[in-house]
């Protein structure tokens, strides 16, 4: 068993190393995915159908291609069907392609029947109702969707059925005038589906964001302004309604910010779906000419890929890097330099986030993040403590970023409740293992309190069996799809990072631990839950954590257990050579991908772990 993880330790090395982008970084490769190729092509459809009829073709080519055999579409090649994706793919193609197209095939007949048998019926009313429910109060991904829907026809009345339904020619009302005339636009009732965004609150003193409640989390303040407009414009309130009048009297101040808060790449986040909604909630506004629509067009033009997909975001080159190294246990000088010129300097337009952090890309749409901050400063301090003043200025960004809970959240501090805004276990734990790795002297004090803070909310959020939910992974195949057992692998191990800081947390990790040994698998391997078949991302993770309990008790877990699961996880990857990835990835709310990077470096970082604890295993060969 030694030589064999030893073996395999090499090839995953070795296949790690190939997939670096040049000598400083690596970029990953993010799953195409059937719901940006959706949304990217509704929004070249609505600013110039003709100009951009080859790529809208190709894009829809390829969604046909995709279609899963139950008549739906998942968030990747290989994920269940689920309603948003489905819907959205479902309305594109409607309006993207021509209706001969439409007839000779059954990917409509087919999708329509998947959508009945989980909504109940094709009624616009009924498939908003489904759509609210399933994001609650959290209206980031309900709205863009009803919104894309109306764009495209299925939210009318009466076209249900309909082979190539036409919506008729409106004219729009301007501030109580009636202006330019929209060809094929959706009725005001069709409009009145979509749940209305106060978008007049992005005038507001950026400050105030968190207090007054924002309807979407922080990062999607661009749909917020676009889809909120373009909701307002089609269907607005009564001519009695003194929000009519405020509302388009601020667009002329709002309209603006669209243009300052886009990064030169064009892209929002450098994401295709927040992009493309921003883009085709203005053309459906009748404002194809605003500013921000050329740079919008052309990021979407050039993500586009060579099988006629979008990937949900350009690359992820950060935080695969600052995992890379973590797995390699080890930083060349290139990678270092370009790790240090990622840290932001300067105060974040975005979201006035000070400088010191770093977020997930390196491109010019990225925001800094908790997750990033954290894995950047423990890459960093694999070099030993050279570069003390980056990890002071990002230790102190963590600490302001705290939340009065406790916890971490990933953007903005105290956001309010919204899912991908509040505190998070895992990227509290990850904060922890960063701060004590470095330890400023200089911030020793606000440290302690934090630490005492952070393990107060870690304590408060531990479920009675063990286990914490995290918030940026989850398991399609799991319980409410979530995933405990990559959150409290995650936590464990940060937890056990360093010495000082496990002694700390020492019943948190106790308890963690148990659950993750509850939750192994009769054939060794772990996924997302007891019921969740084992992946190699889960089993790799688990087992790094597992190791790390050993190393600081050497009796706190069962050899046979690692050995198992290390049996398991060489077989997954015929010993390091072969690396399928699994869809735990997840990106706004329940957007699901896979990343090509994920299963090499978690299983390189197990490995070196294993390796570390060959003399326990070897007992057992």
């Amino acid at each position: 068993m030694p030589a064999r993880i030893e073996t395999a330790l090499h090839k995953t090395r070795q296949q790690l190393l190939a997939l670096q982008k040049d000598a400083a970084h690596w970029t990953g490769e993010l799953s195409s995915s059937a719901l940006s190729t959706a949304t990217a092509i509704v929004a070249l459809h609505g600013v110039d159908a003709l100009r951009h009829a080859s790529l809208i073709e190709v894009g829809t080519g390829w969604l046909m291609r995709h279609q899963n055999a139950d008549g739906g579409w998942g968030d990747t090649t290989i994920s269940k069907s689920n309603l948003s994706t489905t819907l959205l793919c479902w309305s594109a193609l409607r309006l993207c392609q021509d209706t001969e197209t439409r007839r000779r095939g059954d990917t409509e007949k087919n999708c329509e029947a998947w959508i009945t048998s989980v909504v109940g019926s094709l009624e616009p009313e009924k498939i908003m109702q489904a759509v609210i429910a399933r994001y609650g109060k959290d209206k980031t991904f309900s709205v863009p969707i009803l919104m894309l829907c109306t764009i495209c026809g299925p939210m009318e009345a009466g076209c249900i059925g309909v082979p190539h339904c036409e919506t008729r020619p409106r004219k729009v009302e301007e501030g109580g005038q009636q202006s330019r005339v929209l060809a094929n636009a959706p009725t005001q009732r069709a409009w009145r589906r979509v749940l209305p965004l106060p978008f007049e609150l992005a005038a507001l003193p950026r400050r105030w964001f968190g207090a007054v409640g924002l309807p979407v989390v922080s990062y999607a303040l661009p749909a917020l302004i676009a889809i909120g407009y373009t909701r307002f414009k089609n269907a607005p309130p009564a001519w009695w309604n003194p929000l009519r009048w405020l509302r388009a009297a601020l667009w002329q101040r709002i309209s603006p910010m669209l243009k300052t808060l886009q990064p030169s790449s064009g892209g929002y986040l450098e994401a295709t779906p927040l992009t493309s909604f921003v883009t085709m909630a203005l053309a459906a506004a009748g404002e194809k000419e605003h500013p921000c629509v050329p740079g919008a067009v052309a990021f979407l033009t050039a993500s586009m890929r060579a099988d006629g997909s979008w990937p949900i975001d350009t690359n992820l080159a950060i935080w695969g890097t600052t995992l890379s190294v973590k797995a390699l246990g080890e930083m060349s000088a290139e990678t270092r330099t370009w790790l240090l010129r990622q840290q932001y300097q300067d105060v974040h337009p975005f979201t006035n986030a000070a400088p010191g952090g770093w977020a997930w890309t390196d491109l010019p749409g990225g925001v800094p993040d908790a997750d990033d901050t954290a894995g950047a400063l423990i890459a960093l301090h694999t070099q030993g403590t050279e570069d003390a003043s980056a990890a002071l200025a990002g230790s102190r960004w963590l600490l302001d970023l705290q939340n009065r809970d406790g916890g971490m959240p990933t953007f903005c501090r105290g956001w309010g409740t919204l899912p991908f805004d509040r505190s998070s276990p895992e990227l509290t734990a990850h904060a922890l293992l960063a701060w004590w790795l470095w330890q400023p002297e200089s911030l020793r004090n606000r440290l302690v309190a934090a630490t005492r803070s952070a393990l107060r909310y870690l304590a408060k959020t531990q479920r009675v069996d063990g286990s914490w939910i995290p918030l940026w992974f989850g398991n399609e195949n799991a319980h409410h799809e979530d995933n405990p057992v990559y959150g409290t692998a995650m936590v464990v191990g940060y937890l056990s990072g360093v010495a000082a800081l496990a002694e700390q947390a020492g019943d948190l990790i106790e308890r963690g631990q148990a659950y993750l040994m509850s939750q192994q698998k009769a054939d060794g391997g772990w996924g997302g839950d007891a019921s969740a078949p084992a992946t190699i991302e889960e089993t790799a993770v688990t087992l790094h954590a597992l190791c790390l309990c050993r190393k600081n008790k050497p009796d706190s877990v069962s050899p046979l257990a690692l050995k198992r699961g290390a049996c398991w996880l060489l077989e997954a990857t015929a010993d390091g050579t072969d690396f399928p990835a699994a869809p735990i990835g997840l990106y706004f709310a329940r957007l699901w991908y896979h990343e090509k990077l994920y299963p090499v470096v978690w299983t390189l970082q197990a490995l070196r772990s294993l390796h570390a604890a060959e003399i326990e295993v070897e007992a057992l060969a």
